[in-house]
């Protein structure tokens, strides 16, 4: 059975608005939402970029029983681990006094937030191998026990959480390729992905086990053509092709990257449905539960939230329930 979901995004929106999001979600019968962890937003008509970690309290003491996700957050340059694991055990803390499951998701970041410390930006096998290091500090400070650390990548010296839950959040680690999808299985305790992403299946054949997350990009109106027009203006960074992501530094260098992506791109896309048909939204969705994914969230690029919320409450949601 798939959990449905509702993506929060914060590079759109007031953190606030986010959290009455997450409470209109839950009313709409979303099983989870998932929160974005970013510096900045890609292109500045997204316009927004509150700190997570402060908006996801929020969310904690407004919601009731919806589970919350943060997918994903970069453990291993902008934060310590040190510090993300006392973050993370705080929320999971709080979501678990009222019975809501908080899952951690983590990975490789991009240089577009990472870069603000001013400390160098690896290439990807050396952020992975900060990864790995990241999530054994994190694990070995939700023990409860005074942590001592001494690895390649960071140092701990003397530190203990006091603020623990019950049980520890799943750390559910983001891949896009196989290499990532292999670590993912060795070292989370579930997977994170955007897109019905092949890579699953290596995450499964390498032993991986426990949740399987992934992210479908909509637009909806009443008219397609004004789908279009706000996915472009707010959203066309997600069709930029290869690593750009992860290597461009800035929102303006996102800006003018994403000048090659027409408003055709859009239409034509497979990232992004702006379809208004229900019936499509819901094919588009079963493609990742044919893949293997069984937490897929649903992501409302642009300000049309609540028009958003009554077309899946009315046309969508009742088909997974």
């Amino acid at each position: 059975m798939v959990e449905l979901g509702y993506a929060l995004s914060s590079e759109e929106h007031r953190p606030n608005d986010l959290v009455d999001y997450a409470v209109r979600a839950e009313d709409v019968g979303f099983d989870f939402v998932s929160i974005s962890d970013h510096y900045h937003p890609w292109l500045s008509d997204q316009g927004e970029s509150p700190f997570v970690w402060s908006t996801l309290g929020g969310i904690a003491r407004a919601t009731v029983d919806i589970d919350v996700g943060v997918g994903v957050t970069c453990p291993i340059i902008r934060y310590e681990p040190a510090v993300l694991a006392q973050a993370a055990a705080t929320v999971a803390t709080m979501l678990e006094d009222d019975g809501q499951q908080f899952y951690f998701g983590v990975g490789t970041g991009e240089n577009l937030n990472e870069h603000v410390t001013g400390d160098h930006w690896p290439p990807h096998h050396v952020r992975l191998e900060m990864l790995e290091e990241a999530v054994e500090v994190i694990r070995k400070l939700w023990t409860g026990e005074m942590v001592g650390y001494h690895g390649d990548h960071y140092t701990v010296e003397n530190a203990k959480l006091f603020t623990l839950p019950a049980e520890n959040a799943p750390i559910c680690v983001s891949a896009y390729g196989d290499q990532t999808a292999k670590k993912a299985a060795d070292i989370g305790d579930g997977f994170w992905s955007v897109g019905p992403q092949d890579v699953v299946e290596t995450f499964e054949e390498e032993g991986g086990e426990g949740p399987k997350f992934s992210q479908l990009t909509v637009c909806y109106a009443d008219d397609e053509d004004e789908a279009v027009e706000t996915a472009h203006r707010v959203w066309r960074n997600s069709l930029l092709p290869g690593q750009l992501a992860t290597e461009l530094e800035t929102h303006k260098l996102f800006e003018q990257a994403s000048q090659l992506v027409t408003k055709e791109k859009v239409r034509e896309s497979d990232s992004i449905v702006t379809d208004p048909d229900p019936q499509t939204h819901v094919e588009n969705l079963r493609k990742f539960t044919d893949a293997g994914y069984d937490h897929v969230y649903v992501h409302q690029v642009g300000p049309n939230q609540e028009q958003f919320f009554q077309f899946y409450e009315d046309e969508v949601v009742p088909e997974f329930e």
